[in-house]
């Protein structure tokens, strides 16, 4: 049987009931241009749609280092606010990694959901992973990501969210320090899990070099036709799909 509380844990980070309206936000730090910046912006408005949100506007802003509260100076947090609130967006997604003390601050000033990019990722990620493998690869990058951006607010909101699962706390223990146990052993499990599949990866690995088989890979970029060329080559029949990260398993 399932159990819920797993399930939330490696829920995605972008809702799924409905495309989500999104600021995409892009800083230009130094030694970048201003076009480079837009260059991964759009690339970024890719990500998006691939997980199931559209661009509503974006915003950048070229500093030298980021801010340490918000990554953005503070009238650009503000001005982004009012982006927000002028296109009504669910989501601002920056395109540089945030910590979690300015994704914090930042979801606070803004009243929104803020990520980054590796959240988007993940998220795709978690959309696409079919084996067994790939789905705990998945679900640990998403705890370890979670783990520190876990704050009062958003595990209460969580549980509700799923049912209320983990509500009954152990003597002294808080609602927070339940939820950061449940995950760091989830993460334990989790890598217990991988490492056992490695362990049957290496056998099958083994075996292959026994009989004689060449190993051959394909490398690139995703969307770059790695799946396309498989599929000329050997009738694989592997999905192939227009959108990055559609293929994930081996």
């Amino acid at each position: 049987m399932t159990n819920p509380y797993n399930e939330a844990l490696g829920a995605t980070l972008i809702e799924r009931s409905k495309r989500e309206t999104i600021v995409l936000v892009g800083v230009t730090l130094a030694h970048h241009t201003d076009a480079e910046t837009e260059a991964s912006l759009d690339e970024l408005a890719l990500l998006i749609d691939t997980a199931g949100a559209d661009e509503a506007a974006r915003l950048m802003q070229r500093r030298d280092t980021p801010d340490h509260t918000w990554f953005i100076g503070k009238g650009k947090a503000e001005e982004l606010r009012e982006i927000c609130l002028a296109v009504d967006a669910d989501t601002v997604v920056f395109d540089n990694d945030l910590s979690p003390a300015q994704q914090y601050n930042l979801e606070k000033l803004l009243g929104r959901t803020a990520i980054d990019r590796t959240a988007v990722i993940l998220d795709i990620f978690a959309q696409n992973a079919h084996t067994l493998e790939g789905k705990a690869q998945v679900e640990l990058a998403l705890l370890r990501y979670r783990l520190p951006r876990l704050r009062r607010g958003a595990t209460a909101k969580l549980s509700q969210q799923r049912g209320g699962v983990g509500a009954r706390f152990g003597s002294g223990e808080t609602k927070l320090e339940v939820d950061r146990r449940r995950i760091k052993n989830r993460i334990a499990k989790l890598e217990t899990d991988l490492r056992e599949l490695q362990a049957t990866r290496a056998l099958q690995r083994k075996g292959r070099a026994r009989g004689g088989l060449t190993n051959v890979s394909i490398v690139g970029y995703t969307n770059a036709g790695k799946s396309t060329l498989l599929n000329r080559l050997t009738n694989a029949g592997v999905l192939v799909e227009d959108r990055l990260f559609a293929t994930l398993d081996p």
